[in-house]
């Protein structure tokens, strides 16, 4: 676990000895399934979450249900909005699901945060981790506010088949639609365009790139 958690926070060296053995100590592993809610603002400020594997979604939800992607947490990442009550400036009421079948590092908050009180290192750490997530939710509120929706749906599925390394993706089009921020029936669409243009071959369940450089045309 040390070596995990060394590789991942660059304040780990920053730690004293005490601090790091009470991190090892408290720190959990954890998985999820598809689709279980990791975090939201009913269910208590959980804790620093770094992902070692799988996928995790951080997406708004309107009070009308709709919901939009902020962001997409990769293996490898941390999540520092799990713990958001530990940044007093920032107010932040974002739920946290799995994409995918993920596994989780997971320091608790009653740890974390006694050592972020007394070590800096930590504090900075966790705003500047946070000040980056915001970052890409700018990002995201641009796509969806001065893009077109074809060219995000291209986006997407050109950076999933970047990401899985392979042409298939086994989506539906209300996941892809969550993903963009937008209406299943306009994803729906857009697909069926670019299945007619000859870019995507499309399944139940399954999205298909033919033609990269086509699909590349929409970006």
């Amino acid at each position: 676990m040390e070596e995990i958690l060394s590789a991942a926070y660059p304040f780990w060296g920053r730690l004293t000895g005490d601090e790091r053995e009470r991190l090892l100590k408290s720190c959990s592993m954890v998985t999820y399934g598809k689709g279980d809610q990791i975090h939201r603002s009913d269910m208590g400020c959980k804790g620093a979450i770094l992902l070692l594997s799988g996928l995790l979604r951080v997406y708004i939800l309107s009070d009308e249900g709709r919901e939009v992607t902020l962001f997409r947490i990769h293996a490898g990442e941390s999540c520092v909005l799990s713990a958001s009550c530990l940044l007093d400036s920032i107010q932040f009421d974002v739920i946290i699901e799995a994409a995918e079948a993920a596994r989780a590092a997971v320091i608790p908050v009653s740890v974390l945060h006694p050592i972020m009180d007394s070590n800096p290192y930590v504090g900075l750490y966790m705003y500047k981790q946070a000040s980056e997530r915001f970052s890409d939710v700018m990002w995201m509120m641009q796509q969806i506010l001065f893009m077109g929706v074809d060219r995000r749906v291209a986006i997407f599925l050109w950076d999933e088949m970047v990401r899985r390394d392979q042409p298939v993706l086994r989506m539906t089009h209300d996941e892809i639609a969550r993903n963009i921020g937008s209406a299943r029936e306009v994803v729906t669409r857009v697909l069926k365009y670019l299945s007619e243009e000859g870019a995507v071959s499309l399944k139940r369940g399954r999205v298909e790139i033919l033609d990269r450089e086509r699909l590349q045309k929409y970006l």
